[in-house]
């Protein structure tokens, strides 16, 4: 009998599945980039014009969102059986509006000047289209693990563009990072007479700190992001 040839048998590579698969990993990586809550879904958008004048406040407003936005999809993950479809949307208004007064009391007895100025936009969280969005199309139909993982993924990506926009509005509008001068006549860095001429070459442009600005550079960013990945541009 003649030998007949085998292949050598191949190892199958298990993939890690649940809680850290693929699909577990792409919930918060998605939102980062080719579905960014702001830039992709053009969702959040007030709030970016409104909080982000400076680098402090929009890095607090983030963690409070991300913070909402991952809880409040794990409640109405763990609710939505027993949640009549006629209120779901009274529930979740409750439910955020119940995490939103946890994030007003904490930063209360934290820190109260930063609470008296983000108080009123922190109450504005309530009204926030991404986690409303979040609740309705994704912590509906799925479970706590994968709606908490999927409420980081776009807090993170609504925090992190809303940074970046901070970031250069307070940078251009007011020449300082952080409430610390690094550009302008007034630098903090501009010990003598030399550093002030090398840093005081910019004069803070005003314009920065306007709404207007803000929606100018979210634009910029789109045009970025699509420009780079062409298979963006027929995203709705």
């Amino acid at each position: 009998m003649a030998d007949v040839a085998t292949k050598p048998s191949s190892v199958a590579v298990k993939e890690p599945t649940f809680p850290f698969g693929k699909k577990e990993k792409r919930l918060i990586t998605d939102p980062l980039g080719d579905n960014n809550p702001i830039t992709i879904q053009v969702l959040g958008i007030c709030s970016a014009l409104a909080v982000t004048t400076q680098v402090v406040p929009s890095v607090i407003i983030s963690i409070a969102v991300i913070f909402v936005c991952a809880f409040s999809n794990v409640l109405i993950s763990l609710l939505r059986s027993h949640i009549p479809k006629q209120v779901r949307m009274i529930v979740q208004l409750v439910v955020i509006a119940t995490l939103v007064t946890v994030v007003e009391l904490v930063l209360k007895a934290a820190s109260y000047e930063v609470y008296k100025q983000l108080s009123v936009f922190i109450g504005l969280i309530i009204t926030n289209c991404i986690i409303m969005g979040r609740l309705e199309a994704f912590a509906m139909a799925n479970n706590p693990w994968r709606s908490f993982l999927d409420g980081i993924g776009n807090g993170l990506g609504y925090g992190g563009i809303l940074i970046i926009v901070a970031i250069l509005r307070e940078l251009f509008g007011k020449g300082s990072f952080a409430g610390i001068k690094l550009i302008g006549p007034s630098s903090e860095y501009a010990l003598n007479t030399a550093d002030s001429a090398l840093l005081g070459w910019y004069a803070p442009n005003n314009l920065f700190v306007f709404p207007p600005a803000a929606m100018f550079i979210i634009a910029v960013l789109i045009w970025i992001q699509r420009s780079y990945r062409k298979n963006l541009v027929d995203i709705s």
